[in-house]
């Protein structure tokens, strides 16, 4: 039986959460992911999916999944160097490395376990990973399992960049390795990626780009931030579950022996089982929808600037930028709540973010937009912002 002061210690940790209105809790859909859900009996107007083409319920998708599993069956049981592999893996393994300008590509169970993979089999004691102070968490734990020296610089800044870099040298390092996110989740900021690039020449470091807000929609062809911004990088992470249909996960995009080493080493891949048939083939499928998806981009920023011009007309702080992920900063955490509730109240399902999400006193609702949200979407969006922050008094 479970120690009772063990459980009562949980408890009172789980009452100062709730005491400190940092308490997260989850709704249930009713049916499947899209622009608008059912929530408790209610159609929802749905403004915080990374469902950034629309793609997640879209019919293509499903029967392109229902057809990989009539062939290929439900789940591999096993993990890919035992018996599960299949060849729909390969075949999404060169498809994503091909659409993505690199030699190979293997897959995970998600971006997490890809990001905690990439570090440990490639870096070692002589080495130095450089990291942007904002990454994601997957990143961070990724590079604590590796044995490399580790530097951090401030978001975004290059001037700290170098200056890592510098350190990173004089100490003698024999690798180092830059590690971004291509777009900042929270803020929805782009990484300087050609500052990036040309201080990783200038110090012969290499360059990891973690694209998961970014494959699919944004650059030519949706590539990412790397043809975005017009430069080439080293590594790039990324995933399934956001614009290339929202299912699960994620891949490692690279050199051929850096591939191949990872399929030796990466202990996410080495231990867990094989994506699913269903998952692969409506990836598949997904790759060739989103490739020739100009139309669905343009809809998509055009939604972005839409929205973005309206809630600032309203009155809200916005932070700057270009991306779908546009924040409405609030900066209190129970504030942010109950805006969240008021919005909820009135047809619409955001997420509050507050620590340990992001930093205390940044408390914010991160709206996402979608190519699938209509103009009358956006307006009766509009209008439950404004009525619900002037209830809340987040805006006067």
């Amino acid at each position: 039986m479970t120690d009772t002061r063990f459980l009562n210690h949980l408890r009172d940790t789980l009452a100062g959460i709730e005491a400190d209105g940092l308490m997260k809790r989850e709704r249930l859909i009713e049916g499947g992911q899209g622009a608008r859900v059912r929530v408790a009996g209610r159609e929802m107007l749905n403004l915080c999916a990374n469902n950034y083409l629309g793609l997640a319920d879209d019919a293509r998708l499903v029967h392109a999944a229902k057809a990989a599993m009539d062939s290929h069956g439900y789940g591999m049981a096993s993990v890919r160097f035992i018996c599960g592999t299949q060849d729909l893996h390969r075949q999404l393994e060169q498809r994503i490395a091909s659409y993505l300008g690199m030699e190979d590509s293997i897959l995970f169970a998600a971006c997490f376990d890809a990001n905690g993979g990439l570090f440990e089999p490639l870096l070692g004691e002589a080495d130095a990973i450089v990291s942007d102070s904002l990454n994601h968490a997957s990143i961070i734990d990724g590079v604590r399992l590796c044995k490399a020296k580790r530097y951090r610089f401030a978001n975004n800044d290059m001037v700290d960049l170098e200056v890592q870099l510098a350190t990173a040298v004089k100490d003698g390092a024999r690798f180092i390795m830059i590690a971004t996110d291509g777009v900042f989740s929270m803020d929805g900021t782009l990484a300087n990626l050609p500052m990036i690039a040309a201080l990783a020449e200038k110090y012969g470091a290499l360059t990891m780009v973690d694209d998961c807000h970014a494959t699919g929609f944004m650059g030519p062809q949706g590539r990412g931030t790397p043809f975005h911004a017009g430069v080439k990088v080293d590594v790039l992470t990324g995933t399934l579950g956001k614009a290339l249909g929202g299912a699960l996960g994620g891949y490692i995009a690279g050199p051929q022996p850096m591939i191949d080493l990872l399929r030796q080493r990466a202990r996410p891949y080495l231990f867990s089982n094989a994506l699913p048939p269903a998952v692969v083939g409506a990836a598949l499928a997904a790759l060739d929808i989103v490739e020739a998806a100009d139309d669905l981009r343009a809809q998509l920023f055009h939604n972005a600037a839409y929205w973005r011009a309206g809630l600032e007309a309203i009155g809200f702080r916005l932070l700057p930028g270009e991306h779908p992920i546009v924040p409405v900063m609030l900066g209190d955490a129970p504030l942010a709540q109950a805006f969240a509730r008021a919005l909820d109240a009135r047809g619409v399902m955001v997420s509050a973010f507050f620590y340990p999400v992001v930093p205390h006193g940044q408390a914010r609702i991160r709206t996402q937009m979608n190519a699938a949200l209509s103009t009358d979407d956006l307006d009766f969006a509009l209008a439950a912002f404004e009525a619900a922050g002037r209830e809340v008094r987040a805006i006067r």
